[in-house]
């Protein structure tokens, strides 16, 4: 398994979390106080949903994952999480994104943000084919009827970090990104424009489940309550859980 720790340690007694890019955030706040209660570091790998659900249905066995809810359900019937600890983390809503210090354009409608989206020079967003919110930003593309217009200058990268990081450093006159919100306010460099505008908006639940037979299970429930725990609504309203 491959990732960044989250309390910088090179300990090899860590918590071991598989998830989706959109828990980022949230799990490297939570972390400190889950290794002062446990004495366990937190090694998280944060990528595409569809790319972590195919390791996870291939044998990789981790601590905790935390991805969408309908996918911590499957695993869960599959026999890989157990279906007891799952538990809601919070709703993600995919987003427009800037450059940090760009001029924000007016997004709030479908009519301004296809106006936003044309007149941008380059557009960054995560994979269409194995990210939550690459696969539904390129449905709203064509159900805005600019795919076409724009494909040449569409930029996608494995996940919602990496093209947002890509977004902060782009050199590009106007460029404009799509995530969910709350890794574009976990990447340094970008800022947050808004919600994508109805009939087009995507709020996806995510969940955090322990995997079954893991050696930490004790340390790996601690961790979901405290994903989940109504105490720290403001920590995950903050991170950009709705």
């Amino acid at each position: 398994m491959t990732g960044s720790s989250a309390d910088g340690s090179d300990s090899a007694e860590k918590l071991l979390i598989l998830s989706g890019g959109a828990a980022h955030g949230i799990v490297a706040a939570l972390s400190p106080e889950f290794t002062a209660a446990t004495g366990l570091g937190v090694l998280g790998d944060f990528g595409a949903v569809g790319g972590m659900r195919k390791r996870l249905l291939a044998g990789e066995r981790p601590d905790l994952v935390i991805l969408t809810a309908a996918i911590v359900k499957e695993l869960g019937a599959a026999g890989i999480v157990e279906p007891a600890s799952i538990a809601d983390v919070g709703a993600a809503p995919t987003s427009i994104a800037i450059r940090r210090g760009d001029a924000a354009p007016d997004a709030g409608s479908p009519d301004t943000l296809r106006t936003a989206l044309a007149n941008a020079d380059a557009i960054y967003f995560p994979d269409p084919e194995q990210a939550t919110a690459g696969i539904h930003f390129r449905s709203v593309l064509a159900a805005l009827g600019v795919f076409d217009a724009v494909k040449d200058r569409l930029r996608t990268y494995p996940n919602g970090a990496t093209a947002m990081r890509a977004l902060a450093a782009s050199a590009d006159r106007n460029p404009i990104g799509c995530t969910q919100a709350t890794e574009i306010i976990a990447t340094p460099g970008v800022s947050l424009v808004c919600d994508l505008p109805e009939p087009h908006g995507l709020l996806t639940v995510y969940a955090a489940g322990v995997i079954r037979g893991s050696a930490r299970a004790e340390q790996a429930s601690l961790f979901t309550r405290m994903l989940a725990d109504s105490r720290r609504a403001a920590l995950r309203s903050a991170c950009g859980f709705a």
